[in-house]
């Protein structure tokens, strides 16, 4: 992937909320900025949570049920750990679980 399409890529998820999964965890949260002064591929989030258990992953996705969830408020991950991630069309989730 090119800069020029990676920022495109970065500008188009800005504001939207995700599932990713990165090599060593998972998360969710609303995409805020590229947060460029931390250096290339680091992305705030914001209504963050750290999600130890996703349970039964079609259920995660399809219906927003998480087995065991942390939430962490504002969030900085880097892009390049990310395995991959998907839109989260669900609430984000608000209490320790």
């Amino acid at each position: 992937m090119t800069s020029s399409m990676a920022e495109k890529t970065t500008k188009s998820i800005i504001g939207k909320a995700f599932f990713f999964r990165t090599i060593t965890y998972h998360i969710v949260g609303i995409v805020v900025r590229k947060a460029k002064e931390f250096g290339p591929g680091i992305l705030q989030l914001k209504d963050a949570s750290w999600v130890a258990d996703s349970g039964r992953f079609m259920q995660a996705i399809k219906d927003g049920t998480l087995s065991e969830v942390e939430p962490v408020g504002d969030w900085y991950i880097n892009i390049q750990s990310c395995t991959d991630f998907g839109p989260w069309k669900h609430p984000l989730p608000k209490e320790q679980k």
